[in-house]
């Protein structure tokens, strides 16, 4: 069985048709929905969806992710973001991969929901990233056998890159692959800055990061938007 496990906070926008993708899988699964403290109707909508609700003490997606494959069932784990949807045969693809022995894990490909331009060669930058270096972010679904995952102590409870900190982890384990019918994610966090401002952005710390830098610190400078920032 695969345990989809989804961390949110106020996601009653989104997390509605990422549910609805589950729903049409022909995989066994369950669905956690780890909860921070949301103030709309999002645990309404998870429960009313048949998921199993988690509520956690932080708001940090790292913590509920680690949260939800703690109680989570299944010997395959997959980490969805709420604004993300799973193909239709995604959990197949899934299965499929892992009948390899040698296959620890993976993501698929992404696209946005978007018409850019940069967003779309983002896209493809990050596939070729998957597919040569392994290297995946969170809005890619990133997956893993059970076994892999609490051998590397799940995610390291850092506020910005735990999904790129995991996934390098999890390539030096095994072999990882990058699935494809894509994952549709959101575009909504380019809608302030713009896709290409907020893409340097995110190049220019993910460089810090790679670099050594502190990941807290990061996380302050990208909350306030200080790209100076030493």
């Amino acid at each position: 069985m695969i345990s989809v496990i989804i961390p949110t906070l106020n996601e009653a926008a989104m997390l509605p048709a990422s549910l609805r993708a589950l729903h049409s899988q022909s995989v066994a699964h369950e669905v956690l929905v780890v909860d921070a403290a949301s103030e709309d109707d999002t645990v309404a909508l998870a429960r009313a969806a048949g998921a199993r609700v988690l509520e956690s003490p932080q708001i940090q997606r790292a913590s509920q992710l680690n949260l939800g494959a703690q109680q989570a069932r299944g010997d395959v784990l997959l980490f969805l973001h709420a604004d993300t949807v799973l193909p239709a045969t995604g959990l197949e693809r899934i299965a499929e991969a892992l009948r390899h022995p040698r296959v620890v894990g993976g993501a698929f490909a992404r696209r946005f929901q978007s018409d850019s331009l940069v967003l779309r060669a983002t896209c493809l930058l990050a596939e070729w990233r998957g597919r040569w270096l392994g290297w995946n972010l969170g809005d890619q679904a990133i997956f893993v056998r059970r076994s892999v995952f609490d051998e590397l102590k799940g995610f390291r409870e850092i506020p910005l890159f735990e999904d790129l900190d995991f996934s390098r982890r999890l390539a030096r384990r095994g072999q990882v692959v990058t699935l494809r019918p894509p994952v549709q994610s959101s575009a909504r966090r380019f809608a302030a800055r713009g896709p290409l401002r907020t893409t340097c952005a995110d190049f220019w710390l993910t460089c810090r990061y790679l670099a050594g830098a502190d990941p807290k610190r990061l996380a302050e400078l990208r909350s306030r938007g200080d790209l100076q920032g030493r």
